[in-house]
């Protein structure tokens, strides 16, 4: 039997004030999410759209629905108008379409940029490179409904900790160096999503502000 309150306390237990938990619950039924509410839980990742939009429309209104998996330009409008942080803007037309979205309903959309960090090649992402490219773009500097928050990165999936380090690093490297160069001024810049269940606690050391753990609270993934 899960115990869903248990594991978030021993996850919280694990974490400096500095980083913030969000609970994967992709997948997950509407009760596991109240369970993991009622321990004070109140950020909850989802990497589709549609089923994002169903459990906000059910679910409290004071949870923060952050979307981490990769997100097609055709189903930005489902979660413009209410997600809080989306955590992987892999495009440049991505981030167009989310401004674009976020014009029609008046927001302005917190973003991450991901970035290609693993060696496995079925990860998304920028290159440092695109990042400075398109940061110096006139498109870009012409944006005024999304907000550039931060990076994400996806670590490759092994059993060697070195490679691990060396991808934590990379991304907080990047993340240091964009700061200073494009984002010096801007107080808002400041968070790094990187580490799962299996990792957290190597990206914590490297800087993560944001850690994403599904399976370490709700058990291994259903898949719908």
């Amino acid at each position: 039997m899960i115990n869903i309150s248990e594991n978030i306390k021993n996850i919280r237990s694990t974490l400096p004030e500095t980083v913030k938990l969000v609970a994967v619950s992709k997948t997950q039924p509407k009760e596991f999410i109240e369970e993991a509410y009622k321990t004070g839980q109140r950020i909850f990742g989802e990497s589709k759209p549609l089923e994002m939009r169903d459990k906000y429309q059910l679910l409290p209104k004071d949870i923060e629905w952050h979307f981490i998996g990769h997100l097609q330009t055709n189903k930005v409008k489902y979660l413009v108008s209410f997600v809080s942080l989306i955590h992987s803007v892999d495009t440049f037309k991505l981030l167009q379409t989310i401004n674009k979205e976020a014009v029609k309903v008046g927001r302005v959309v917190p973003c991450l940029l991901q970035m290609h960090i693993a060696k496995e090649e079925t990860k998304f992402g920028f290159s440092f490179s695109e990042i400075e490219e398109f940061l110096c773009s006139d498109e870009f500097k012409e944006m005024q409904n999304v907000k550039i928050c931060g990076l994400m990165g996806m670590a490759t999936y092994s059993e060697d900790e070195e490679l691990i380090r060396s991808e934590f690093k990379y991304l907080a490297d990047c993340f240091q160096n964009l700061k200073e160069k494009y984002f010096a001024d801007k107080e808002y810049f400041k968070e790094i999503s990187m580490g799962m269940s299996g990792d957290y606690l190597l990206a914590m050391e490297y800087g993560s502000t944001l850690i994403r753990v599904g399976s370490s609270i709700f058990g291994e993934r259903v898949y719908l």
